[in-house]
C-alpha cells in the first residue's frame, strides 16, 4: 500500500469504528450538508459551517479519475483546516480503483463515503451510484476492501427499494461488510426529477431499528422544523439536506435571511477559495430562484445566465439588493409581482427576497401538465409562443436559441461567428441538405454515397470507401479462386468450394 508520494502506507490499528467514530471523529453531528455534484465545494461548505452545519460532504468524485489524474485530484482536494469534519465521497464500480482513490484522500478527511444513491442517467451509463444496488457481492467486496485497508472509516449513502424487507437486508449487508455510518435517502431510484415525490420516513425508521451503526436520514427536509421532526420520528442520529440547504444555507439555524446577504457572503468566500464560474452561477440561481421567476426580472435572469466573471456575479447581487432592500426594511410597501409564465409560485410563504425552500410540484401534477401539453399540441387553433430579439423584432425559436448561445460565449470574435455562419450556408450541390465539411465532391452524405457507388469512388471525408472495398473484394475473390484450383488439382474427386462474397462489404 503506497501513499501519494509513493512511500509505504500502513493502516491505523487504532482506527475508530461505529459510534466511537461518530462521536470522537465527527463530533456527533445532527446537521449534515449532503454531497452535491458541483455544489458542495469548499466555499459553499464554509458558508454552511458558518450557519450551523456540523458535518459536510464533498461533491461526488469519480474514483478512477481521482486516482489517475493529478489535476482532477488537486481540484477535488480543495480544503482547509476549518473544513472539518469532512467526508469525501467517491463513485465507482471497482474495489481496487476506489481503494486507490481513497488512499490518496484519507489524509484530507475523516471518512470516505461510497455513493450508492445517485439515480441520474450519468450514473446508469457509468454503472455506479444506485445502479449498483442489486450487485451485493460487488458492494461487499468494495466496502470490505476499504474497511480493511484504509486508516479511516468507510461510510455509504443509499436509496431504498420498493420492498421494505429487501431494504433492511441491504442495509445489514453493508453493515456486515464494514460500513461504519449509513445514510439512507427515503426515495427509490425511480423517484427523481419531476417524479421525485415524497421520501418515506417509515422505511428509514425500520432500517434504523435493524442496524447498530450510526445512521443519517435524507429526504423531505425543507426547514429546521423538518430536521427535528425527522430526528424524532425515525430515531436517526443526524439529518442530511441537499436542496433545502442550496435554497437556504442558514437552514440549520432556523432563520430566513435576505438572499443578497447569503450571496454576498458566499462570493466573499469564493475570493478566498476560488471555484469554477458554473458553480457560482448554480448557487446564485438557487438562492435567487423565487426572485428570478418574477416576470420583471427576466433581463436580470438572462444576465446571470451569461455571467462568467466574479465582478458580474457581484453586479447581480447588488442589483437584487438595490431593488428589494427598501421593501425588506419597510421603507416601501411591497405589492406581489407577477410570476413568469408557467411558474407555480404565486403563493410563497415568505417574501421572495428571503431564503426559503423550493417546493416541487407533485408527480401527479407533473403528469397532468404533460397531458395538458399534449392536448394543446394537438389543438390546431392553439396560439404559438412568440420570440423577440433585443430590438423587438419577432424571430423564430431556433434563432432565439442561437442568440442565447452566443450570449453565453461573448469572447467569440465577429470573424469566428461570420466564418461559422458562412460555413453553414454551404449546401450539397445535388440537394438542399448541408454538404459535408470535408467532402471532396461538395455533397451531403446521402448524395455522396450514391455517387461513390455509381462511379466507383472513395470519399475519405465521409468515410465512404466503395472503391477500396470493391478492390479488396476482387483481390479476396481471386485469392479464394486460386486456393480452390489448388485444392481441385490435389483432390480431383472433391467438389469445388462455394464462397459467397458481398461486393460492397466483403470484409
Amino acid at each position: 500500500m503506497v501513499n501519494d508520494e509513493g512511500g509505504e502506507k500502513k493502516t491505523n490499528p487504532e482506527k475508530l469504528t461505529g459510534y466511537d467514530f461518530y462521536r470522537s471523529s465527527l463530533g456527533s453531528p445532527r446537521y449534515v450538508v449532503a454531497p452535491m455534484v458541483d455544489q458542495s465545494e469548499l466555499a459553499w461548505r464554509m458558508l454552511c459551517r458558518r450557519y450551523g452545519a456540523e458535518l459536510c460532504y464533498s461533491p461526488m468524485y469519480h474514483a478512477n479519475l481521482f486516482a489517475t489524474d493529478p489535476k482532477y485530484r488537486k481540484d477535488a482536494l480543495q480544503t482547509c483546516p476549518e473544513d472539518r469534519p469532512l467526508i469525501i465521497q467517491f463513485c465507482g464500480n471497482d474495489a481496487q480503483q476506489i481503494l486507490d482513490a481513497a488512499l490518496l484522500a484519507q489524509d484530507h478527511c475523516d471518512a470516505v463515503d461510497i455513493n450508492l444513491g445517485c439515480p441520474q442517467a450519468i450514473a446508469r451509463r457509468g454503472h455506479y451510484g444506485s445502479f449498483l444496488q442489486d450487485e451485493w457481492e460487488l458492494l461487499t467486496e468494495i466496502v470490505s476492501t476499504l474497511h480493511a485497508k484504509l486508516s479511516i472509516p468507510v461510510t455509504c449513502k443509499i436509496r431504498i427499494f420498493e420492498d421494505l424487507e429487501k431494504t433492511i437486508r441491504y442495509a445489514k449487508m453493508l453493515e456486515d461488510a464494514g460500513c461504519q455510518l449509513l445514510t439512507v435517502h427515503g426515495r427509490t431510484r425511480e423517484q427523481k426529477g419531476p417524479l421525485t415525490g415524497v421520501a418515506d420516513w417509515n422505511y428509514i425508521k425500520e432500517v434504523r431499528n435493524h442496524i447498530k451503526i450510526p445512521m443519517i436520514a435524507n429526504g423531505n427536509i425543507l426547514g429546521l422544523e423538518d430536521v427535528h421532526r425527522c430526528l424524532t420520528e425515525t430515531g436517526v442520529d443526524g439529518v442530511m439536506t441537499a436542496e433545502g440547504n442550496l435554497h437556504n444555507p442558514a437552514i440549520f439555524q432556523g432563520v430566513s435571511p435576505p438572499v443578497w446577504q447569503m450571496a454576498h457572503e458566499y462570493l466573499e468566500l469564493v475570493q478566498l477559495h476560488p471555484c469554477p464560474s458554473s458553480y457560482i452561477r448554480g448557487h446564485l440561481f438557487k438562492l435567487f430562484h423565487h426572485i428570478m421567476n418574477i416576470r420583471q426580472n427576466s433581463e436580470l435572469r438572462q444576465y446571470l445566465a451569461t455571467a462568467n466573471q466574479l465582478g458580474q456575479f457581484q453586479t447581480v447581487v447588488q442589483e437584487v439588493r438595490a431593488k428589494y432592500e427598501p421593501f425588506h426594511k419597510g421603507e416601501l410597501p411591497y405589492e406581489p409581482e407577477p410570476m413568469a409564465a408557467g411558474s407555480e409560485e404565486d403563493k410563497l410563504l415568505l417574501a421572495p427576497w428571503l431564503c426559503q425552500p423550493y417546493i416541487r410540484a407533485s408527480p401527479e401534477s407533473h403528469l397532468q401538465k404533460i397531458a395538458e401539453k399534449v392536448r394543446e399540441a394537438e389543438d390546431p387553433n392553439r396560439a404559438k409562443r412568440q420570440y423577440f430579439d433585443k430590438d423587438g423584432n419577432e424571430i423564430s425559436r431556433k434563432r432565439m436559441k442561437k442568440l442565447r448561445r452566443r450570449q453565453r460565449r461573448p469572447n467569440k470574435t465577429d470573424t469566428q461567428i461570420q466564418h461559422r455562419h458562412e460555413r453553414r450556408l454551404e449546401y450539397c450541390t445535388e440537394c438542399t441538405n448541408p454538404q459535408g465539411s470535408k467532402c471532396e465532391f461538395r455533397l451531403c452524405r446521402v448524395c455522396c454515397k450514391d455517387r461513390c457507388y455509381n462511379n466507383d469512388h472513395d470519399c475519405p471525408g465521409h468515410g465512404i470507401l466503395i472503391k477500396s472495398r470493391r478492390a479488396k473484394a476482387k483481390q479476396f475473390e481471386h485469392h479464394i479462386a486460386q486456393e480452390g484450383n489448388q485444392d481441385v488439382s490435389r483432390s480431383p474427386d472433391s467438389g469445388p468450394a462455394i464462397v459467397a462474397i458481398d461486393a460492397q462489404n466483403p470484409l
